[in-house]
């Protein structure tokens, strides 16, 4: 029995998956190449961002066997020269009969590939019904739509949703096998967003520790006033792991001996302009995804930079660990804060998208809905 489209699109989206924390700010690429036979005479996926892409690797691998073969592919291949060759003529070149694409792209400098393959004579054939395949590329097309990094906001909090105690209390609240899949994301994502709360109370790393880093992620504190503490431990360890300060753009304007501290230190400094009150977080982004091509933002922090993105119809993705555990304090502190609610149908909707066991805890995967930043 021959196997369907779904079969060696799923197949493809898995290899994909490999290339999560090193083929970033490049899209995630599967390629599955497939004989009249129905056997898989290839296969390959975007390990690193400069590195081949899918379709060169699954076609080194087939070699001569991928003439008239069927390639299955999570994305649209290429049609320029960038820091590779254009993968629709290695296509051509290897006289391949057919193409099955999960979607196009819709990057001005790599799309076209489905059009160059048409014009050589290969039939092209979009299956955008696969699942996996379509959530796989979800950050890169926001990226390319927004101009902004894909967020993913994690938390743990216990059962009636507190993450802290009333006195700030909260490590460690979740198990040690939640913590090291939190550490494995660390290690490939582009940046960590926290706050200057989180800074001060916790005095975090915000480092991957005990897991296999794809890539050293780039911390990132949200303090308007310049308050972070010369002798906290991301200061003292900017020489081993970017950090970012982003303050109101009148400190920088200003200058001054804080200023310079931060910058003798080995710390960038992006000064960001506000509502009155609080960073533009959208400006922070934008800036970030300019200035390092940051593609992934993980958020490390407390409730109120939890609730400004929120608000800010920031967040595209959470985490959310939760713990065997009741607090009952209503001075305990929430999970997300400064929003306002007055209807059942108000506050910001999510849909669950995996759920997780870690031990005795719970890990929940929600994709945010309708999310249209302002940009």
């Amino acid at each position: 029995m021959r196997h369907t489209h779904d079969h060696y699109m799923t197949m493809a989206v898995r290899l994909a998956l490999r290339g999560h924390g090193g083929a970033e700010p490049n899209p995630l690429v599967g390629c599955v190449i497939v004989s009249d036979r129905d056997t898989v005479v290839g296969w390959g996926y975007h390990g690193r961002c400069g590195g081949p892409h899918a379709e060169i690797v699954a076609l080194r691998r087939a070699g001569e066997r991928a003439a008239g073969s069927t390639v299955y592919v999570t994305l649209e291949p290429c049609n320029h020269t960038g820091r590779t060759g254009p993968c629709a003529e290695a296509l051509i070149g290897a006289g391949v009969a057919r193409t099955v694409l999960a979607g196009r792209d819709p990057s001005p400098n790599a799309g076209g590939g489905a059009e160059r393959l048409r014009a050589a004579g290969i039939a092209v054939e979009t299956f955008s019904t696969c699942q996996a395949a379509t959530a796989l590329n979800e950050p890169y097309l926001y990226r390319v739509r927004t101009g902004l990094p894909w967020v993913v906001c994690k938390w743990a909090q216990t059962i009636d949703g507190r993450i802290a105690t009333r006195s700030g209390e909260s490590r460690w609240l979740s198990n040690a096998l939640s913590r090291r899949l939190v550490h494995r994301e660390r290690g490939r994502v582009d940046a960590i967003l926290t706050g200057i709360g989180t800074v001060i109370a916790d005095d975090p790393l915000l480092t991957a520790r005990c897991v296999r880093r794809r890539r050293i992620a780039r911390r990132v504190v949200v303090d308007p006033k310049l308050a972070i503490p010369l002798k906290s431990k991301l200061i003292l360890t900017a020489s081993e792991a970017p950090v970012t300060v982003a303050c109101e753009e009148r400190l920088l304007a200003e200058g001054g001996p804080r200023a310079a501290a931060l910058a003798a230190a080995g710390v960038e400094l992006i000064g960001v302009r506000t509502d009155g009150r609080h960073l533009s977080l959208v400006t922070l982004l934008g800036e970030l995804a300019k200035r390092h091509e940051t593609a992934t933002v993980l958020v490390d922090g407390g409730a109120g930079l939890l609730g400004r993105l929120f608000q800010e119809r920031l967040v595209n993705q959470t985490w959310v660990v939760i713990v065997p555990r009741v607090f009952g304090d209503e001075q305990a502190i929430p999970c997300v804060r400064g929003l306002t609610v007055r209807t059942l149908t108000e506050g910001v909707q999510l849909k669950l998208a995996d759920v997780r066991r870690r031990g005795d805890d719970v890990l929940l995967r929600y994709d945010v809905i309708d999310q249209n930043p302002p940009v």
